[in-house]
């Protein structure tokens, strides 16, 4: 995806017209405009110079960033505090030709207010006088008029197009009053004269850019704060590192610091890039990436990452990851991408963006029109209903609604270590209906220990763990970690293993001293060798106690089986009962046995159990969930990446492969499972207050438009002038980013945002599945006709039959009674117990 700078954007409708002009080039895919940020993300093969030409030739000007010369014509737009500058600058120069201006027009004329002796009785140098400093305010002023008018004459008016005619049609108006004025003086009717001077609109003229000014600095303020977070963590990203080479210690800029470098840091310093400890002891503050504000200790072969602050102690490092790569830098970019990217919420308020400003002008036109042919009221009263539509009308709140929201909420997570990577995502996040977790690494610490062994009596202890250390070795998966973890403790080296082979979701197998070995699941195995049934049952036992037993075996005959644990993570019960709370229907899926499944899901509260799944399997469950509602998947693992991806919202646990992470759509950076709850709160947080600003945004406009045409004097007699239109349309766009602003209120640790949605979203769902112990199936022949006869009911909408454990796996669409499952199979010749 490619980035540009765009300049010269005032409103929303600005924003539709380049994503108009950009989406039209041959090669883009996808074409995204922040307003808030005046940026583009663009996806596809297209030139980078037509891109940059579409957006000149709309009348703004592009600058790729990171590099590309802008060759637009527009000016630059400025940004922070040069432009908050500016506007203030504006403003305090506008305020001060203004309060003139309404002494003479208002305090003078209406109030009696002593003027000068050279202007009393002088209804004209009075008039004079306001036409020098109405357009003295109009000049300072006269970004307005130059963007709107240009983009008139280019037929693509936007929000500085309705200021620039409010404004310049009172001025006219007034102008040719002032006119009519000296006519009259010179025919020697003063009287008429005097009474023409009560017609005049200056002071609107003037204070209608003066109070959009006004709207804009307040409006440039907020978004200020919108981008606090970003800000915070672009400041942590160190300048400089202390290197050692050749025994010598030398300061370098961060960007010279190279993979394998050994860097020190003293206490009181921040990390420069990640890195691991290969010397000394410390405590590092974590807060800036985690949220978590106690530092965490570190001590040789743990991992540092840049932007952390060391607390205490002198440590050497390792360079792991530099430069774009670093933590922070992966952080940064994803807040800035999520950004960048646009919520399908947003797509109704860009389509009333691209057309809002003409419909304005027409329906300006026509109220004034109107008025001057039904109303019999006189031209400067029907020239105001227009005038007022003009400046009262605010397409910047409908632009600003949704990017000021995503980019708050995206900080506020970034700051807590919860990483969405697009704006879509974190809309998604929020209508979540099922949550599916994965059980390794997930649920539980993905550090298993070996429990238990059982060696057949053939062979022995030393030769199982000789097999079982030689294949495990060259296996990835966090039970291997925990066999040769063991196998290493115990003193032992592995051995050579020819023609290793990984089977996803079964085992391993290879060749050693000339035999083939193998270890994996009892599935796997009892194809290769058969099993006794004395360590089957004590498999089984184990299985029942949570564990997972592991079967090894050579060419001809078993060996042995081991048994490794994995441990719950201390808030994983805490995390599923929470997301209960929110009305989320929480399911595990996992690859390992059904009894080790269910035992984990009992100490985590989990009701709904789908086990004994190879990865592609989990594909397939998260597809059928996603059928009953928005699902999410959160996994850890290389095999969690296809249901990751399949899901609406993916979920990787931080400490998780890059796999896993590369496929989320939200990652957590803390690898805790309560940090889901807190995104999905977030998200909901978010949608809510997306909801609020484009309420407003649409009330205020539908609202206030009819207002200001005059539609409610008849009935009401309300009218509104085109001065406080303009006041009312500075503060709609304040108070939308304002709003957003609220979000940064939004407490993480806070159990308040765990209260659920409404019962009509989420429908309580029993557990539907159920498992037969079934007695007289022997081979895979009754495997198949058990599971053929049970699909064939209604209301089964699948069967996983096994002869070897004697079982079956029923997985309903709808409830049906036990009895009747238990008289199919029976009628085919066997026992249910």
């Amino acid at each position: 995806m490619d980035k540009y700078n765009i300049t010269g954007m005032s409103c929303a409708a600005c924003a539709a017209r380049v994503e108009k002009a950009v989406g039209a080039v041959s090669g883009v895919e996808a074409c995204s405009v922040n307003l808030l940020t005046n940026s583009m993300s663009v996806s596809g093969k297209a030139d980078e110079s037509a891109v940059i030409a579409a957006v000149v030739a709309a009348g703004y000007g592009a600058e790729k960033k990171n590099g590309t010369k802008n060759t637009g014509k527009s000016e630059n737009v400025e940004d922070g505090k040069g432009e908050i500058s500016a506007l203030r600058n504006r403003l305090i120069l506008s305020l001060g030709f203004l309060a003139v201006l309404m002494y003479v027009s208002m305090g003078h004329g209406m109030l009696g207010w002593a003027v000068p002796s050279f202007f009393e009785g002088n209804p004209i140098a009075l008039g004079l006088v306001q036409l020098l400093l109405a357009a003295a305010v109009m000049v300072i002023n006269q970004k307005f008029f130059i963007s709107g008018y240009k983009s008139a004459f280019r037929l693509a008016p936007n929000m500085d197009t309705l200021v620039a005619l409010g404004s310049s049609a009172a001025f006219v108006y007034s102008t040719g009053v002032l006119f009519a004025m000296t006519s009259a003086a010179a025919l020697g009717d003063m009287q008429t004269a005097a009474h023409l001077s009560h017609e005049y609109y200056f002071e609107s003229a003037a204070m209608i850019p003066a109070l959009i000014t006004l709207g804009k600095l307040l409006e440039a303020r907020a978004k200020g704060k919108t981008t606090s977070a970003l800000k915070g963590l672009l400041s942590l990203t160190p300048k400089t590192a202390t290197l050692i080479a050749g025994g010598e210690e030398t300061v370098v800029s961060v960007s010279e610091v190279q993979k394998g470098n050994i860097f020190v840091v003293r206490p009181g310093e921040s990390i420069p890039v990640d890195g691991v400890v290969i010397e000394g002891q410390t405590a590092v503050d974590e807060s800036a990436l985690t949220g978590e504000s106690l530092p965490v200790d570190k001590s040789a072969g743990d991992k540092v990452s840049a932007g952390t602050l060391n607390r205490s102690g002198y440590v050497r490092c390792e360079a792991t990851r530099v430069g774009e790569d670093t933590t922070i830098a992966q952080i940064i970019k994803l807040v800035s991408d999520s950004a960048a990217t646009k919520a399908p919420i947003s797509r109704l308020a860009d389509k009333v963006a691209g057309v809002f400003v003409p419909i304005v002008m027409a329906i300006a036109l026509v109220s004034a029109v109107l008025w001057l042919v039904l109303g019999d009221i006189g031209l400067g009263f029907s020239l105001a209903r227009g005038i007022s539509v003009l400046v009262i009308s605010c397409p910047c709140a409908m632009g600003l609604a949704t990017p000021v929201a995503v980019m708050v909420a995206s900080g506020i997570g970034a700051k807590h270590g919860i990483l969405f990577k697009s704006a879509e995502a974190l809309e998604t996040a929020g209508k979540l209906e099922i949550i599916a977790l994965d059980k390794t690494g997930t649920l539980t610490e993905g550090k298993p220990a070996v429990t238990d062994i059982a060696v057949c009596e053939k062979a022995s202890e030393v030769e199982l763990w000789k097999i079982a250390h030689a294949l495990e070795a060259k296996s990835e998966h966090p039970l291997a970690k925990s066999i040769v973890s063991k196998a290493c403790e115990m003193g032992l080296t592995p051995s050579e293993v020819f023609e290793f082979k990984v089977l996803p979701g079964n085992g391993l197998e290879g060749v050693l001293d000339g035999e083939w070995i193998f270890g994996g699941n009892r599935e796997f195995v009892s194809k290769k060798v058969s099993i006794d049934k004395d360590l089957a049952m004590k498999a089984e036992n184990w299985s029942a106690e949570g564990k997972t037993p592991l079967y090894f075996c050579r060419d001809d005959s078993l060996v042995g089986i081991i048994a490794v644990a994995d441990r719950l993570k201390p808030d994983s019960a805490e995390a599923v009962s929470a997301l209960k709370n929110m009305g989320i229907r929480v399911v595990m899926i996992t690859g390992d046995n059904r009894k080790t499944a269910e035992s984990i899901a009992n100490q985590a509260g989990i009701d709904e159990v789908v086990s004994d799944v190879l990865p592609d399997g989990k594909e397939q469950v998260i597809r059928k969930l996603a059928k009953e509602g928005k699902t999410a998947m959160v996994g850890d693992g290389i095999n969690d990446a296809p249901a990751l991806t399949s899901a609406d919202v993916g979920i990787a646990v931080g400490a998780g492969t890059d796999v896993a992470i590369d496929a989320a759509d939200v990652v957590l950076v803390n690898s805790t499972l309560m940090d889901v709850s807190v995104a999905v709160g977030l998200s909901r947080r978010t949608l809510k207050t997306i909801k609020e600003n484009l309420f407003w945004a649409f009330f205020y406009n539908i609202l206030g438009i009819p207002l200001a045409a005059g539609v409610f004097i008849p009935i009401f007699g309300l009218g509104l002038s085109p001065m406080i239109g303009a006041a009312a349309m500075s503060v709609s766009s304040f108070c939308v980013v304002s709003n957003a602003l609220r979000l940064n209120l939004f407490d993480v640790k806070s159990q308040k945002h765990d209260k659920k949605i409404k019962k009509t979203k989420i429908k309580e769902k029993k557990d539907m599945t159920r498992t037969l112990k079934i007695d007289g199936m022997m081979c895979p022949h009754c495997e198949a006709r058990v599971k053929k006869v049970l699909e064939a009911l209604d209301g089964v909408e699948s069967v996983v039959a096994s002869h070897k454990d004697g079982t079956a796996v029923v997985t309903l669409s709808k409830d049906i009674d036990n009895d009747i499952l238990k008289k199919t199979v029976e009628d085919q010749g066997y026992t249910v117990l």
